[in-house]
């Protein structure tokens, strides 16, 4: 990677740690604060990760195992709750670079997507629709809650992304790294277990 790059995928990194930023606005953002034109070439998600990985490894190591524990088992309360789902859990919180400034991401497959919307509003949760690119770029509704972490104490963003149950194959296949992108709760539990990044 060459210094350019390097230098916006750690100004990236700091302002994903320490803001929540997803990694496409930490690098637009980075670029701005670097004063570089917004035509810059920058760095893929993958030196971002690499990037947070060694900021939390210097900045955060004394909090950040037990702010990802704790996101974790958050997620895990709700992978549960919407079990008749088949939730998996991605995102940073799943890779382990998650801090208390992050938000679940789990993703939802559905005979029906409606069925989603319909099993909050049964359960009494409120929450705010909207549209993003889910895998493959396709547009799904993201249903996103506010949900209060006891060991935090604080409220945390909770975003379900909506997918057909016919996009669950396509779902698992290896990252670049070789890293499962994504896990049920049954992996969820294993990390939980063993104390896992």
């Amino acid at each position: 990677m060459d210094a350019l790059k390097a230098e916006i995928a750690a100004v990236a990194a700091r302002m994903v740690v320490e803001e929540g930023l997803e990694y496409g606005a930490a690098k637009r953002r980075a670029v701005k604060h670097l004063g570089l034109s917004p035509r810059a070439a920058l760095p893929d998600n993958e030196q971002v990760e690499a990037a947070v990985e060694e900021y939390i490894a210097v900045f955060c190591a004394d909090t950040q195992p037990q702010e990802l524990r704790a996101l974790r088992l958050l997620a895990l309360d709700w992978m549960e709750r919407l079990a008749r789902f088949r939730p998996h859990l991605g995102g940073a919180v799943w890779h382990g670079t998650a801090t208390r400034r992050s938000d679940i991401y789990l993703l939802l497959f559905c005979d029906d997507p409606k069925s989603a919307e319909i099993g909050l509003i049964d359960m009494g949760v409120r929450f705010e629709p909207r549209t993003v690119s889910g895998l493959q770029g396709k547009p799904v509704d993201a249903l996103s809650v506010h949900v209060f972490s006891a060991e935090l104490g604080e409220h945390v963003g909770l975003h379900l992304l909506v997918h057909d149950y016919d996009d669950l194959r396509g779902a698992l296949a290896a990252d670049a790294r070789g890293r499962r992108p994504r896990g049920d709760v049954a992996a969820v539990r294993r990390l939980l277990h063993d104390g896992g990044p």
